[in-house]
């Protein structure tokens, strides 16, 4: 769905918003259209002509295909060109290739089939296993221009040599935890903290390895606004599309965690595989993300092996008094299934309309903006009141944020 406008028809029942693109990932969509803003048509990559030489199916074929077009319009031209190269030339002559296509047509988009494949290639590279491979990969090779027939050559080795390790990768979902999201995230905990006048009781849903639990622990640059520890391993400084914002001291009393498959940062297994989502050309995300997991192994960060309805039906029923509770996620919703999302949000919004003033309770989620599914938004609720408030509109990998006046501190 990234590049010119599409349509995408499938039977299969969609759970996410009308027409998103999220976290470099493209869905199957019910005649959707979606459409980019003039500057954004412009500007993208044009798309890569190459020979079909595999047996890839037509389905299986566009969704490699935009899928490389999705992650060129985030920022990886090297996926641009690796997925498309995936689409035109891979056969079933290796178990790894056969089990990419025997994937159930019914299943690919949905379990992210083209990214599976590309997080385990970018596995092996990072386990120092294939040094042949490694060197027609980011760092060591350019990521846009270069030898297709030498990449491709260097991954059919690998699929040769390792096809247990890939195949293996290949059987689990995918694991993301963005660092550069807290940048955003941590506008909406500003506001809580002003507004609600308490210290923070945070609680993370879908919150994978619990890195974002630490936000507090990161360095932040934001227009020229700076907060947070200066020699924080982890620093964020997104291109920032306004007035520098009005960054206070935040208390926090307590923050706790809940994914339904959390990882953990003791094992290199599991950062193993959260490390190879990182999209290969993309050096400075996977910095972000190894400073991140250390001070997480610093702080000892566990997330609670938990379905997000219960736990935030059982975590509401004893939020503290004199405190904020602030339950947050990021890129989150469209993972849920819809009877999911009615409960959660009936949860919120039930506690929420029985908040006193010694007791608010805040709603601060990074998500997809409702009228343009190229981008994000920054939404925050608190109550009592609930309003439902924009507070800035973001890139989903945190490059940019775009803060609405609330944000700044102008209308707080």
């Amino acid at each position: 769905m990234e590049g010119k406008p599409v349509r995408l028809r499938s039977k299969a029942r969609s759970n996410g918003p009308r027409g998103r693109c999220q976290d470099g990932y493209v869905r199957r969509r019910k005649k959707i259209r979606c459409r980019l803003p003039r500057a954004a048509r412009q500007a993208r990559p044009r798309s890569r002509t190459i020979p079909l030489e595999g047996n890839l199916g037509e389905l299986a074929r566009r969704h490699f295909e935009r899928q490389g077009e999705a992650c060129g319009r985030l920022g990886s031209p090297f996926m641009a060109r690796l997925l498309p190269l995936a689409a035109a030339r891979l056969t079933p002559e290796t178990d790894f290739g056969r089990a990419v296509l025997d994937w159930p047509d019914e299943r690919m988009f949905e379990d992210a089939l083209s990214l599976r494949f590309a997080g385990a290639l970018h596995a092996l590279v990072l386990s120092g296993r294939a040094p042949e491979l490694a060197e027609r990969y980011p760092p060591r090779a350019a990521a846009e221009a270069g030898d297709d027939d030498a990449l491709w050559a260097a991954v059919e080795a690998a699929m040769t040599g390792y096809g247990d390790f890939l195949g293996e990768f290949l059987r689990h979902p995918p694991q993301t935890n963005e660092t550069a999201r807290a940048a955003a995230l941590m506008l909406g905990f500003q506001d809580a903290a002003r507004r609600g006048g308490r210290p923070l009781h945070m609680l993370e849903i879908g919150a994978s390895a619990g890195l974002n639990q630490n936000w507090d622990r990161f360095r932040y640059d934001l227009g020229g606004a700076g907060w947070g520890p200066a020699d924080s391993a982890v620093r964020l400084a997104p291109e920032w599309r306004g007035p520098p914002p009005d960054l206070g001291p935040v208390e926090i009393a307590a923050s706790f965690a809940c994914d339904l498959r959390p990882l953990d940062v003791r094992d290199p297994a599991q950062m193993l595989r959260l490390r190879a989502y990182v999209w290969p050309d993309q050096q400075p995300r996977l910095q972000r993300l190894d400073g991140a997991i250390e001070i997480a192994k610093a702080r000892a960060t566990r997330v609670a092996r938990a379905d997000a309805v219960d736990w935030i039906g059982a975590s509401l029923q004893r939020r503290p008094k004199d405190r904020t509770t602030v339950i947050f996620h990021s890129i989150f919703w469209q993972y849920l299934p819809h009877e999911s999302q009615q409960a959660l949000r009936s949860a919120i919004e039930v506690t929420g309309d029985l908040a006193e003033a010694d007791a608010p309770l805040a709603w601060v989620r990074m998500e997809p903006w409702r009228e343009d599914p190229w981008k994000a938004a920054l939404y925050v609720n608190l109550w009592p009141g609930g309003e439902t408030r924009v507070l800035a509109h973001c890139d989903y990998h945190g490059r940019w944020i775009e803060p609405l006046e609330e944000a700044t501190g102008a209308a707080a």
